[in-house]
């Protein structure tokens, strides 16, 4: 299997990477902010507690306790999202091919997953944000919280596997040349 930014040249990957890299940690930062007034007795997690909310009490009880600007902020948060999906997704992606270069055989095949599980992550987070959306809209009583915490969950699952993934290819010996 081939990682899907295999076509990149070598000499613009490490760039690539630590530009979008640097990108994440500035849009993270920026939603470290945002969070701070959605974090709640309700939320203690903030957007991720939302997130994750399930059921239509949960999420009612969080939209409850915010205020209006921390619902505002959800809603800006949810919005900027969209242009962190691509730059996390991209940083990550390039980490994992950056690691996977370092070996062959299996190791390397399971970057070029946790590549496209990069992308695909972002892809859950946008589905998982559309649900978002609608209950901050007004539809906490349906089945988009449930919808946007399992989107939620597998976006950050990926996440995650890409995140181990990266990290112990790059730590572990280099392959043999």
């Amino acid at each position: 299997m081939q990682h899907p930014l295999e076509f990149v040249s070598d000499s613009y990957r490490k760039r690539l990477f630590f530009t979008f890299l640097f990108l994440t940690i500035v849009l993270f930062a920026i939603f470290r902010v945002l969070d701070e007034p959605l974090r709640t007795s309700a939320a203690p997690n903030g957007i991720v507690s939302f997130e994750l909310a399930r059921t239509p009490e949960n999420a009612d009880d969080m939209l409850s306790s915010w205020s209006r600007e921390g619902k505002f902020n959800a809603a800006f948060g949810l919005g900027l999202d969209y242009l962190f999906m691509p730059t996390y997704a991209f940083a990550l992606a390039f980490g994992a091919l950056l690691a996977a270069g370092r070996h062959s055989g299996w190791l390397k095949a399971l970057g070029a997953v946790a590549g496209y599980g990069a992308f695909a992550a972002a892809l859950f987070d946008a589905m998982e944000n559309f649900a978002l959306f609608q209950v901050l809209l007004g539809m906490a009583n349906s089945s988009y919280p449930a919808i946007a915490a399992i989107c939620a969950t597998i976006k950050f699952g990926l996440l995650i596997f890409g995140l181990i993934y990266a990290f112990v290819a790059w730590l572990l010996p280099r392959k043999s040349p």
